[in-house]
C-alpha cells in the first residue's frame, strides 16, 4: 500500500518543479527590456533637455564667424621735401607718441632760415631811411605852405592896392599866378608826404614796424620749415608698410610708412538681417579668436552700421533691373574690444574673430515665441 499510495505523488511533484524550473529563463529577458526602456527614456529626456537649452542658447546669444578685427591706420608722411638722412625705426616696431621716426637733411631749411634773419635786419634799416623821408616830405610840405599862405596875403594886399589904382594890372596878375603856383605846391608836397609814409609804413594802423613784422614772420616760417625736418610718432602703434630708407629724395605729402595702434583695435562682425532683431548697442560680448584657440575675450556691442554692406560697396546692386533673387544681407556691426584683454595676445589687423553676443533674453521670452496662440 504505501508502494501505490507514493507511486502517484512522484508525477506531482515533477508537475509542480517544472514551472519552477522555466521560471527564471523568462524572467532576464523581462528585465533586458525594463532596462533598455529606461535608458531609452534617459536618453530622450537629456537629449531633449540639452536640444531645448541648445535652441535658447542660439536665440538668446547671437553668433556669427563672418567677424574680423579692424584697427584705424594712421598713415606717416613729410610736410617738406628733402633727402632722408637718418631713418630709426623698423618694421612692425612699437613706437610711444613723440618718438622720433626719421630725420630730413635740414642743411637746406638752416641757409632759408639766414636769409630771413638777413631781410629783418635790411628791413629794419629799411625802416630807418625811409622815416628820414618821411621828416624830408614832412619839412617840404611846411615849406610849401608857408609860401603859399605868403601868397595869399600878397594876393590880397595887392588887389586892395589895385583897388586904389595903387598898383598896376600887370603886377596883381603875377601876384594871382604866384598864389596859385603856390597851391599846388601844397598839393604836391602833401602827395608826396604821403607817398613817403605808404613807403614808410605809417599810413596803416600796422605802423612803421609792417615791414619788419613781414620779415621776422618770413623768419618763423623758414623755421618752422626746418622744425618739419624730424618727423615724430602722432600716436602709440606698430610701425607697417615703412617704404622708406636714408638717402632717400622725398616729396611734401609722400607716404612714409603707416602706423597702426592696435590698443584701439575693435571687430566688425558681419550679421544676417535676421540675427539684428534684438541686438543693441551696449550688450556684452565673448569672442574668440583663431589664433588664440581656447582663450575667450570680452567686449561690447558699440553700434550697428546704418546699412547693409552691399549697399555701401563699390558697385551696390540694382535689384530693380532683370531677374530678382532674395539673398540674405549682412550688416556690420561694430564690436569694442575689452581694454583689459590680455596683453600677451595681441589681436592684430584681420584676424577671424568668433563674436557671441549676449542678449540677456530669458527662458521664457525664447519659449514664447513657439506659442502659435499668441
Amino acid at each position: 500500500m504505501a508502494e501505490e499510495t507514493g507511486s502517484p505523488a512522484e508525477p506531482q511533484d515533477a508537475s509542480e518543479t517544472a514551472p519552477t524550473e522555466s521560471a527564471p529563463d523568462s524572467k532576464p529577458g523581462g528585465n533586458k527590456r525594463i532596462k533598455a526602456l529606461i535608458v531609452l527614456l534617459t536618453v530622450i529626456i537629456v537629449g531633449g533637455w540639452f536640444g531645448l537649452k541648445w535652441f535658447i542658447s542660439s536665440r538668446s546669444n547671437i553668433e556669427t564667424d563672418n567677424a574680423f578685427i579692424e584697427a584705424r591706420i594712421v598713415p606717416v608722411s613729410s610736410k617738406v621735401s628733402g633727402t632722408v638722412a637718418r631713418v630709426l625705426v623698423n618694421d612692425n616696431q612699437l613706437v610711444k607718441r613723440g618718438d622720433l621716426l626719421l630725420e630730413i637733411d635740414e642743411r637746406d631749411y638752416r641757409l632759408q632760415i639766414e636769409q630771413a634773419a638777413a631781410g629783418v635786419g635790411i628791413a629794419e634799416n629799411e625802416t630807418g631811411g625811409e622815416q628820414m623821408k618821411v621828416e624830408g616830405a614832412r619839412a617840404a610840405l611846411q615849406s610849401a605852405k608857408a609860401r603859399f599862405d605868403q601868397a595869399v596875403v600878397d594876393q590880397k594886399r595887392a588887389e586892395r592896392l589895385y583897388s586904389r589904382d595903387v598898383l598896376p594890372k600887370d603886377q596883381l596878375d603875377r601876384l594871382r599866378t604866384a598864389r596859385q603856383v603856390g597851391e599846388a605846391q601844397l598839393k604836391e608836397a602833401e602827395g608826396a608826404l604821403k607817398r613817403a609814409q605808404a613807403e614808410a609804413g605809417l599810413a596803416t594802423k600796422a605802423g612803421s614796424k609792417a615791414k619788419i613784422r613781414q620779415r621776422k614772420a618770413q623768419l618763423n616760417d623758414a623755421e618752422l620749415q626746418l622744425s618739419y625736418t624730424k618727423i615724430y610718432a602722432p600716436r602709440e602703434g606698430y610701425i607697417t608698410r615703412k617704404s622708406v630708407e636714408a638717402g632717400v629724395n622725398i616729396q611734401a605729402g609722400q607716404p612714409l610708412m603707416a602706423l597702426v595702434p592696435l590698443q584701439d583695435a575693435w571687430i566688425t562682425a558681419n550679421y544676417k538681417e535676421r540675427q539684428l532683431t534684438y541686438l543693441k548697442p551696449g550688450q556684452k560680448v565673448e569672442f574668440s579668436v583663431d589664433a588664440y584657440p581656447g582663450k575667450t575675450f570680452n567686449g561690447t556691442v558699440d553700434s550697428i552700421m546704418a546699412g547693409t554692406g552691399a549697399a555701401f560697396s563699390l558697385l551696390p546692386p540694382e535689384n530693380a533691373s532683370g531677374n530678382y533673387v532674395k539673398v540674405v544681407q549682412r550688416v556690420p556691426v561694430k564690436i569694442n574690444i575689452d581694454a583689459h584683454a590680455d596683453p600677451e595676445r595681441l589681436l592684430r589687423v584681420g584676424m577671424s574673430v568668433i563674436p557671441v553676443v549676449l542678449t540677456g533674453r530669458t527662458s521664457g521670452e525664447v519659449l514664447k515665441e513657439l506659442n502659435p496662440f499668441k
